[in-house]
């Protein structure tokens, strides 16, 4: 914690240093684990701070009227009354594809996996932009399970 709030620091520091126009804050995201059993990371953007920031088609209310026309309510969460948000990341990469979908904050087993699973079938974003060129860009977005 205390190492990220010197990163922050730091990053806001070195900001003021720079023109605005070329610093954003970016962040390691795991990827997975190689053959050899490392862990590979990506460096990609934070959403705040890219001047042009990823953009589902049609904006962010079509992006929820695809979340509820996609996600099928878990039979067994709704019969017990198991509702709230799972709150996701993914990447949304330089060519608009959607990757490396993680729980940040899930609710259960069954609505965390309808989240993923509603994330993933996705259409391809307007990637996020910085210095004029595309970059890999973390987005965050809550999944809502009400009855």
């Amino acid at each position: 914690m205390v190492r990220n709030l010197l990163h922050s620091l730091f990053a806001m520091i070195a900001c003021m240093a720079i023109p605005s126009t070329t610093c954003a804050q970016t962040c390691r995201v795991n990827i997975g684990t190689n053959a050899q059993g490392t862990v590979s990371y990506m460096e990609v953007y934070e959403y705040d701070y890219v001047s042009e920031k990823p953009a589902f088609p049609g904006g962010d209310r079509n992006l929820m009227t695809f979340i509820n026309a996609t996600r099928n309510y878990p039979v067994n969460e709704y019969r017990k009354g198991i509702q709230g948000r799972v709150t996701c990341s993914f990447i949304v990469n330089t060519d608009g594809s959607v990757s490396h979908i993680s729980v940040l904050r899930g609710v259960s087993p069954a609505l965390n996996r309808e989240a993923i699973r509603v994330l993933s079938k996705m259409p391809e974003w307007t990637p996020g932009r910085h210095d004029g060129r595309a970059v890999p860009v973390r987005v965050v977005r809550s999944v809502p399970f009400r009855k």
